[in-house]
């Protein structure tokens, strides 16, 4: 931390646009322990609170011979539009769900979709902040090759997250183009 603010290290920006309205994406995205369905990593969810700020979540990672409980807190929310969120324990992230409406639906949607949404998922996170202390690493396996290993991971996993949530919630699978701005 530098004068209070995140030094941000890394970021992980996606987006894809989903051919729903913005009220009925936001409903799917609040139920967070649902991710543990989308997630190749993400192994369970437990919930402490209703969704709204102050809501706590344990989240079960297994990658590699790795297992790691992180600790979230949803910071803010403002339907249908946006969910923040902090990580609580062992490393600084914080991170948010953006969902934007489109004025006009694109020229490839589905011949049946009446609206569409763009739906962002942003985090930062200061990797400098982990101390090998905070994870139990396999013998001989330093936190550096480590956190150089999960940055591919972190994205691709990213990816999958957003392509399954779209599946779900339009209905059918599709090939969904995600946009990686960072």
């Amino acid at each position: 931390m530098v004068s209070g603010k995140l030094s941000v290290v890394d970021e992980i920006a996606v987006s894809t646009v989903v051919y729903l309205p913005p009220e009925e994406v936001y409903e799917f995205l609040v139920d967070f322990p649902r991710y543990a369905n989308y997630s190749k990593h993400l192994t369970d969810v437990r919930q402490f609170g209703d969704g709204t700020p102050g809501t706590r979540y344990h989240l079960q990672f297994a990658w590699w011979k790795l297992t790691y409980t992180a600790e979230s807190r949803v910071t803010d929310v403002d339907p249908p539009n946006r969910i923040d969120w902090t990580v609580t324990k062992d490393i600084h992230a914080t991170g948010h769900w953006r969902i934007e409406e489109l004025d006009d639906v694109p020229d490839d949607a589905p011949s049946d979709a009446e609206t569409a949404s763009r739906v962002f998922f942003e985090v930062e996170y200061d990797t400098q902040t982990v101390s090998a202390g905070d994870i139990d690493l396999p013998r001989f396996v330093s936190l550096g090759w480590v956190v150089d290993k999960v940055r591919p991971v972190l994205q691709k996993e990213a990816e999958r997250i957003v392509e399954r949530i779209v599946a779900d919630l339009e209905g059918r699978p599709r090939r969904v183009e995600l946009t990686v701005h960072r």
